[in-house]
C-alpha cells in the first residue's frame, strides 16, 4: 500500500477509535483527523500522579496557552495561582474535601476570578470602576476564567501530561482565599491539578451523552430526553462495570447532584461568601 494511502487509513481508524470509544456505540465522522483534535476527543480525568516534578518552564508555557485563549473585550479578568508546595496542597485538599490527588499531583492550579486587577488599575488612573458591581462582569470572568483554563488543560494533555479539575475549591471559599492570601474582589473558580499520570492507575475516557441530547439546530424546540439519556444510562453503568465502580445510572447520580441545598458540598451559601469577599453582584 503507498505511504500516503497507509497514513490515510490509520488516520481513518484512529478517528473511528477515538469517537467510538467517547460515545460508546458506532460514531465516525467524514473528517480528516489531526492531532488536536485527538488530544481533544481522548481527554481523561486522572486522579493516579506519578511523584516526578514537571520540566522547567511546564507552567509558563500552560499560562502562555491560557493567555491565548479569548477573552471578552480584551478585559482579561483572571489570575492562576501556581501551587507546588506540599504543606499548602495538602491544606487546599481538605478544603476541597479531602481529594488525595491533589497531594499527589506535583502542580495545583488555582484560577482566579480576578477583578481586583481591573479595580486597582482604575484607582491608579483616577476613574470609576462601578461595572465591577455587577453580576455580568462576574460571570465575564468566570467565562473567561474557565476559557484560560481549558486551554491550559489541552496544551498540557499535548505534552503527554494529566489533568482534572477540582470544583471542590468553592467549597470552603473563605479558607481558600485566606490560604492564597487573595485581596477582595478575587475569587478561586477551581483547581486543576497537572502531573504525569500513574501508568499503574491508567485514567479512562468516560463517555459523554449522545449528541441528540445536546444538539439542536437553529432553535431548542420540544427536546425529548428519555431515549438519549437511557442509552446514556447503559453506556455509563457499562463504562462502570470495566472501572470496578458502583454500578449506578447516570440519571440518578445526576438529579441527585441538583436535588437541593444539602446535595452542593456547603456551596449553597456561595453568595453570602461572595459578599464577605467583596462582590456585590448587582
Amino acid at each position: 500500500m503507498p505511504q500516503a494511502a497507509q497514513r490515510t487509513s490509520t488516520s481513518d481508524d484512529l478517528r473511528t477509535y477515538r469517537l467510538t470509544d467517547r460515545y460508546r456505540g458506532p460514531f465516525d465522522l467524514p473528517v480528516d483527523w489531526n492531532d488536536t483534535l485527538d488530544t481533544l476527543v481522548r481527554h481523561r480525568s486522572v486522579r493516579a500522579y506519578l511523584p516526578n516534578a514537571l520540566p522547567f518552564g511546564t507552567i509558563e508555557l500552560l499560562v502562555a496557552a491560557a493567555q491565548s485563549a479569548a477573552s471578552s473585550s480584551n478585559l482579561q479578568p483572571w489570575s492562576v495561582v501556581a501551587v507546588e508546595d506540599p504543606e499548602r496542597k495538602a491544606r487546599l485538599a481538605v478544603h476541597a474535601g479531602n481529594q488525595k490527588h491533589l497531594e499527589q499531583a506535583p502542580l495545583l492550579l488555582i484560577w482566579l476570578i480576578d477583578l481586583h486587577r481591573l479595580e486597582t488599575i482604575g484607582q491608579q488612573r483616577g476613574v470609576s470602576t462601578n461595572a465591577l458591581a455587577f453580576l455580568e462582569t462576574f460571570l465575564l470572568g468566570a467565562v473567561d476564567t474557565s476559557l484560560a483554563a481549558q486551554n491550559a488543560v489541552v496544551a498540557a494533555e499535548s505534552l503527554g501530561l494529566g489533568t482534572v479539575y477540582v470544583g471542590g475549591i468553592r467549597n470552603r471559599p473563605l479558607e481558600v482565599a485566606a490560604e492564597l492570601d487573595l485581596p477582595p474582589h478575587v475569587f478561586a473558580l477551581f483547581g486543576l491539578a497537572v502531573g504525569v499520570p500513574d501508568p499503574a492507575a491508567p485514567a479512562s475516557v468516560k463517555p459523554r451523552l449522545p449528541q441528540d441530547a445536546v444538539l439542536s439546530r437553529e432553535t431548542y424546540g420540544n427536546r425529548a430526553f428519555e431515549e438519549p439519556t437511557a442509552a446514556y444510562d447503559a453506556h455509563m453503568q457499562a463504562f462502570q462495570r470495566e472501572q470496578n465502580l458502583r454500578q449506578r445510572a447516570w440519571s440518578a447520580q445526576a438529579t441527585e447532584r441538583v436535588a437541593g441545598p444539602e446535595s452542593m458540598s456547603g456551596r449553597d451559601a456561595l453568595r453570602a461568601q461572595l459578599e464577605i469577599l467583596g462582590f456585590a453582584l448587582k
